[in-house]
């Protein structure tokens, strides 16, 4: 699977970075579909930040926190390596917004990470860690 960074969706113009998140969030919604998961919510958004995928399985509510690396940057670490205490904090928050607005504060949810390793806008490996923070 490829992508074009000179794209255009919705009439603008997507740089090289963007496009390859976009393709890696697609990318780890198909997987997790794959794996049983129903997909909720995609990149929503609220005042204090966005939620790459929201998802449910076995009675679950999974926070999916996506991140991309390319395999010429593997010298910074893996895609999960590159989340940071405030971006984890900034998820957590967003989320708890999420559960109020949708009326769900007391059902049990979990966070997740799918990390994608990338190659020229391919997809090379995807890593799910279940329970990431």
């Amino acid at each position: 699977m490829t992508i074009n960074p000179k794209d255009k969706r919705g009439g603008v113009r997507l740089d090289g970075r963007k496009a390859r998140g976009r393709l890696a969030e697609e990318a780890a919604g198909r997987y997790l579909q794959e794996q049983g998961y129903a997909l909720l919510e995609c990149n929503w958004r609220c005042r204090s930040g966005e939620i790459d995928i929201i998802a449910k399985k076995d009675g679950v509510i999974v926070i999916v926190e996506v991140r991309s690396r390319s395999m010429h940057n593997e010298q910074y670490g893996t895609p999960a390596e590159s989340i940071t205490p405030r971006k984890i904090k900034q998820v957590r928050e967003t989320a708890i917004v999420y559960l109020q607005q949708t009326h769900q504060l007391n059902e049990i949810i979990r966070f997740d990470v799918v990390g994608v390793k990338m190659q020229r806008n391919e997809i090379i490996a995807i890593e799910h860690i279940v329970n990431a923070f």
